[in-house]
Order: structure tokens, then C-alpha cells, then sequence
């Protein structure tokens, strides 16, 4: 049995994906997963996000949401680098260090 990845890996191994020009192969090498696990994760993610919406809204307005949801991720991803900065900077300032 294949080993599982967690959400937050796979989420990040597609996002990285779909966010360059590199290729399947090389993306996936770069991760240490195999090409068709990549394509497996990226069929599944194409499905979850082309399933109709219960609003039945145009398919504009979920590009745009899918959108929001890429930038709402990616700052969610700085603030955690911003965070454990700062967490780390102030363990330098610590008396006795």
C-alpha cells in the first residue's frame, strides 16, 4: 500500500505545479513522488473544483473564487514565515543567550 500524504502536501505539490513551468515529471521528482501520483492528485483536485457549486453560479465567478482562494493561501503561508521570524528573532534577545 502506497504511503499517505498529508493535505497540506499535496494542496502545496499541486499548487507549485500549477503555479510554474516546470513539468509533471520534474515537479514531481523535485517532491519525491511519482509522475502519475502528481497526476492522480491533480485529476482528483480537477474534479473537486469542476463540480457544480449548489448556487449555480457561472463559471466566472469560481474562477474568480479560485483565485481569492490561491491569494488567501499564499498569505496565510507568509504570515506563518512572518510568525515563526519573529518567534525565532525574539529567542535571540533572551537574557543568558
Amino acid at each position: 500500500m502506497p504511503k499517505a500524504f498529508p493535505k497540506e502536501f499535496r494542496e502545496d505539490v499541486i499548487r507549485v505545479y500549477r503555479d510554474s513551468d516546470a513539468s509533471m515529471a520534474q515537479v514531481a521528482k523535485d517532491f519525491g513522488i511519482s509522475p502519475s501520483c502528481l497526476k492522480r492528485w491533480l485529476s482528483i483536485d480537477d474534479r473537486k473544483s469542476a463540480s457544480p457549486s449548489p448556487s449555480g453560479r457561472a463559471a466566472n465567478g469560481s474562477e474568480e473564487l479560485r483565485e481569492a482562494n490561491k491569494r488567501i493561501k499564499l498569505l496565510e503561508q507568509e504570515n506563518e514565515v512572518l510568525r515563526r521570524a519573529a518567534a525565532y528573532l525574539s529567542q535571540a534577545h533572551l537574557p543568558g543567550k
